[in-house]
């Protein structure tokens, strides 16, 4: 694709500054990325909503974050809920005035082969991953178009939303939705002065490998959940390799200057670079492939 296809022309722009007094929306924003984020922000002298499923993770967020009270908005939010999005925007607004940044990270990282997943995984995984980005783009997005001084959103994919891991099917799924919807909305955006970036991390050092202790009772029917043991020895597993990753503090300092650059996409680290290469050179041998059999049948 070109820059003007997959980007939107005039992908250099800077259309929106975060600079102090402006207000965040941070979903999953009370551990992990969406705390560095926070964080960062906070750092900048922005006023930042942290909407989190989990009480126990908000907890901790008030208590890390109490230094900037007058800053910092707590919100309960299930991101599949749109009623619950439309109470906090109602609430955000009502404390801070407007909502200027959108920071669309929750997500729900479960691993399992499609063939082994059952509906209950791929509604869970579906809904939080890419439902929950898109209910927050629906809701929010028209008051910041209203307002017609400009904005930011981001939007947490991953790695696996650009490739796929053997295990990763529903997952990358979803994230890979996450990648054609901002690219689409950088380009749709643009005459708004509202920029668009798509975090895609690698390795950072989060509390991922917890979620599917988190997974609802609505959602138990699992073909890839495994019994006790299988799960506490995936979650030792993922807790080992991510305890050698980024720094979510980090990650959200990275956040922060691409929304000022108002870049396309952001990568925690260079080390997926070989592999996205294999499936840049892959596409394209099928293309120049097609290319040459429809030369040869003059069509």
């Amino acid at each position: 694709m070109t820059e003007s296809v997959c980007c939107g022309e005039g992908a250099d722009r800077r259309p929106f500054t975060a600079v102090a007094g402006k207000t965040a929306i941070v979903t999953g924003g009370a551990s992990g990325i969406g705390l560095g984020i926070a964080e960062a922000f906070l750092d900048r002298g922005l006023n930042v909503v942290i909407a989190d499923i989990r009480d126990d993770h908000l907890a901790t967020a008030a208590a890390r974050l109490q230094g900037h009270d007058g800053r910092v908005m707590l919100a309960q939010l299930d991101v599949t809920d749109k009623q619950g999005w439309r109470d906090v925007a109602d609430a955000v607004i009502a404390r801070f005035g407007a909502i200027d940044l959108l920071c669309l990270n929750a997500g729900v990282g479960i691993l399992g082969t499609i063939l082994e997943s059952k509906p209950a995984d791929w509604r869970w995984l579906m809904g939080v991953n890419l439902e929950g980005v898109t209910n927050g783009v629906e809701i929010v997005l028209p008051l910041m178009r209203a307002r017609g001084l400009g904005g930011h959103v981001v939007a947490t994919s991953s790695a696996g939303g650009l490739m796929v891991a053997a295990d990763g099917g529903i997952y990358s799924a979803a994230k890979y939705g996450v990648v054609a919807l901002m690219e689409c909305l950088r380009a749709e955006l643009l005459l708004d002065g509202i920029g668009v970036t798509t975090l895609c991390p690698a390795g950072v050092n989060t509390n991922i490998h917890d979620h599917e202790m988190m997974r609802p009772a609505e959602f138990s029917d699992s073909g890839v959940r495994g019994n006790e043991m299988e799960r506490a020895e995936r979650q030792a597993m993922a807790r080992n390799m991510l305890s050698k990753g980024a720094d979510p503090r980090a990650v959200g300092r990275q956040v922060f200057e691409a929304i000022d650059r108002n870049e396309p996409v952001l990568f925690t680290d260079g080390g997926i670079a070989p592999i996205i290469e294999l499936r840049r050179d892959a596409l394209l041998r099928g293309v120049r492939s097609a290319a040459g059999r429809t030369e040869q049948l003059g069509v």
